[in-house]
Protein backbone atom coordinates (compact mmCIF):
# COMPACT_ATOMS: atom_id res chain seq x y z
CA UNK A 1 0.00 0.00 0.00
CA UNK A 2 1.14 3.58 -0.79
CA UNK A 3 1.80 6.46 1.80
CA UNK A 4 0.57 8.67 -0.88
CA UNK A 5 -2.95 8.04 0.65
CA UNK A 6 -1.31 8.40 4.75
CA UNK A 7 0.32 11.33 3.70
CA UNK A 8 -3.15 13.33 2.20
CA UNK A 9 -4.44 14.03 6.25
CA UNK A 10 -0.53 14.98 7.32
CA UNK A 11 -0.67 17.20 4.15
CA UNK A 12 -3.53 18.64 4.23
CA UNK A 13 -3.07 19.77 8.01
CA UNK A 14 -0.10 21.38 7.65
CA UNK A 15 -1.36 23.21 4.37
CA UNK A 16 -4.35 24.30 6.83
CA UNK A 17 -1.92 25.20 9.62
CA UNK A 18 0.43 27.55 6.85
CA UNK A 19 -2.65 29.17 5.70
CA UNK A 20 -3.85 29.98 9.34
CA UNK A 21 -0.10 31.32 9.96
CA UNK A 22 -0.66 33.24 7.07
CA UNK A 23 -3.83 34.78 8.14
CA UNK A 24 -3.01 35.69 11.51
CA UNK A 25 0.50 37.54 10.42
CA UNK A 26 -1.75 39.46 7.44
CA UNK A 27 -4.12 40.44 10.19
CA UNK A 28 -1.28 41.55 12.55
CA UNK A 29 0.50 43.57 10.05
CA UNK A 30 -2.56 45.38 8.80
CA UNK A 31 -2.97 46.14 12.35
CA UNK A 32 -6.74 44.37 12.45
CA UNK A 33 -6.19 43.06 15.59
CA UNK A 34 -5.82 45.89 17.12
CA UNK A 35 -9.76 46.96 18.07
CA UNK A 36 -9.26 50.23 18.45
CA UNK A 37 -8.37 50.13 14.64
CA UNK A 38 -11.17 48.19 13.61
CA UNK A 39 -13.85 50.50 15.52
CA UNK A 40 -12.06 54.00 14.31
CA UNK A 41 -13.28 52.31 10.92
CA UNK A 42 -16.73 51.66 12.30
CA UNK A 43 -17.34 54.81 13.90
CA UNK A 44 -17.78 58.12 11.10
CA UNK A 45 -16.08 61.39 12.06
CA UNK A 46 -13.31 62.88 12.10
CA UNK A 47 -10.97 60.65 13.64
CA UNK A 48 -12.37 57.52 11.28
CA UNK A 49 -9.75 54.99 9.83
CA UNK A 50 -10.62 53.73 6.22
CA UNK A 51 -7.90 51.43 6.26
CA UNK A 52 -10.01 48.28 6.54
CA UNK A 53 -11.29 48.64 3.29
CA UNK A 54 -8.14 48.05 1.25
CA UNK A 55 -7.54 45.45 4.17
CA UNK A 56 -11.54 43.69 3.25
CA UNK A 57 -10.62 44.25 -0.87
CA UNK A 58 -7.32 42.98 -0.72
CA UNK A 59 -8.84 40.20 0.85
CA UNK A 60 -11.50 40.00 -2.10
CA UNK A 61 -8.38 39.67 -5.01
CA UNK A 62 -7.00 37.21 -2.99
CA UNK A 63 -10.26 35.27 -3.18
CA UNK A 64 -11.29 35.73 -6.36
CA UNK A 65 -7.77 34.95 -7.92
CA UNK A 66 -7.75 31.82 -5.71
CA UNK A 67 -11.13 30.74 -7.00
CA UNK A 68 -10.03 31.30 -10.80
CA UNK A 69 -7.17 29.08 -9.75
CA UNK A 70 -9.25 26.50 -8.29
CA UNK A 71 -11.51 26.28 -11.44
CA UNK A 72 -8.62 25.35 -13.38
CA UNK A 73 -7.87 22.22 -11.27
CA UNK A 74 -9.31 19.28 -11.92
CA UNK A 75 -9.00 18.11 -7.67
CA UNK A 76 -7.20 19.51 -4.86
CA UNK A 77 -3.70 18.92 -4.35
CA UNK A 78 -4.32 17.74 -0.65
CA UNK A 79 -7.79 16.03 -0.39
CA UNK A 80 -10.19 13.82 -2.97
CA UNK A 81 -12.61 16.67 -3.46
CA UNK A 82 -12.92 20.53 -3.51
CA UNK A 83 -14.89 21.96 -0.01
CA UNK A 84 -16.96 25.21 -1.41
CA UNK A 85 -19.49 26.46 0.47
CA UNK A 86 -22.81 25.50 -0.99
CA UNK A 87 -25.02 28.40 -1.58
CA UNK A 88 -28.23 28.63 0.69
CA UNK A 89 -31.22 31.24 0.91
CA UNK A 90 -31.09 34.30 3.29
CA UNK A 91 -33.07 32.86 6.17
CA UNK A 92 -34.12 34.41 9.95
CA UNK A 93 -30.87 31.80 11.45
CA UNK A 94 -28.60 33.95 8.65
CA UNK A 95 -29.98 37.33 9.66
CA UNK A 96 -29.45 37.02 13.21
CA UNK A 97 -26.21 35.39 13.18
CA UNK A 98 -24.93 37.97 10.76
CA UNK A 99 -26.70 40.52 13.30
CA UNK A 100 -24.78 39.41 16.31
CA UNK A 101 -21.66 39.14 14.52
CA UNK A 102 -22.19 43.03 13.32
CA UNK A 103 -22.94 43.69 17.13
CA UNK A 104 -20.16 41.86 18.66
CA UNK A 105 -17.82 43.08 16.09
CA UNK A 106 -18.75 47.06 16.78
CA UNK A 107 -19.05 46.43 20.63
CA UNK A 108 -15.60 45.22 21.00
CA UNK A 109 -13.70 45.76 17.60
CA UNK A 110 -12.67 42.45 17.47
CA UNK A 111 -14.40 38.97 15.21
CA UNK A 112 -12.96 35.66 15.93
CA UNK A 113 -10.21 35.52 13.64
CA UNK A 114 -8.37 38.76 15.43
CA UNK A 115 -9.84 37.61 19.16
CA UNK A 116 -7.91 33.89 18.15
CA UNK A 117 -4.55 36.14 17.41
CA UNK A 118 -5.24 38.83 20.53
CA UNK A 119 -5.66 35.87 22.89
CA UNK A 120 -2.52 34.40 21.62
CA UNK A 121 -0.72 37.90 23.01
CA UNK A 122 -2.86 37.29 26.21
CA UNK A 123 -5.04 40.34 25.88
CA UNK A 124 -7.58 40.14 28.28
CA UNK A 125 -10.53 41.92 26.00
CA UNK A 126 -10.01 39.08 23.32
CA UNK A 127 -9.99 36.26 25.36
CA UNK A 128 -13.01 37.31 26.71
CA UNK A 129 -14.38 38.08 22.96
CA UNK A 130 -13.27 34.61 22.44
CA UNK A 131 -15.12 33.13 25.15
CA UNK A 132 -18.46 34.54 24.51
CA UNK A 133 -17.94 33.48 21.51
CA UNK A 134 -17.32 29.70 22.03
CA UNK A 135 -20.63 29.72 24.88
CA UNK A 136 -22.65 31.25 22.19
CA UNK A 137 -21.91 28.61 19.23
CA UNK A 138 -21.99 25.56 22.48
CA UNK A 139 -25.39 27.21 23.12
CA UNK A 140 -26.33 27.56 19.59
CA UNK A 141 -25.27 23.55 19.59
CA UNK A 142 -27.65 22.88 22.54
CA UNK A 143 -30.64 24.60 20.78
CA UNK A 144 -30.32 23.02 17.84
CA UNK A 145 -30.25 19.03 19.16
CA UNK A 146 -32.72 20.11 21.79
CA UNK A 147 -34.88 21.17 18.38
CA UNK A 148 -34.33 18.55 16.50
CA UNK A 149 -34.71 15.83 19.36
CA UNK A 150 -38.26 17.44 19.86
CA UNK A 151 -39.08 17.18 15.93
CA UNK A 152 -37.88 13.68 16.09
CA UNK A 153 -40.31 13.09 19.27
CA UNK A 154 -42.87 14.46 17.65
CA UNK A 155 -43.10 13.03 14.55
CA UNK A 156 -42.70 9.78 16.46
CA UNK A 157 -45.81 10.21 18.18
CA UNK A 158 -47.57 11.77 15.04
CA UNK A 159 -47.34 8.50 13.28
Amino acid sequence: MSGANNDQPTRAGLAAGIAGVLFGAGLALSGMTNPEKVLAFLTLGPDWDPTLIGVMGSALIVTAIGYALIDRREQPLFTADFARPPGQPINGALLGGATLFGLGWGLTGYCPGPAIVGSLTFSPRAAVFLLAVIIGMLLLDNIRSAAASSQGTAGATDG
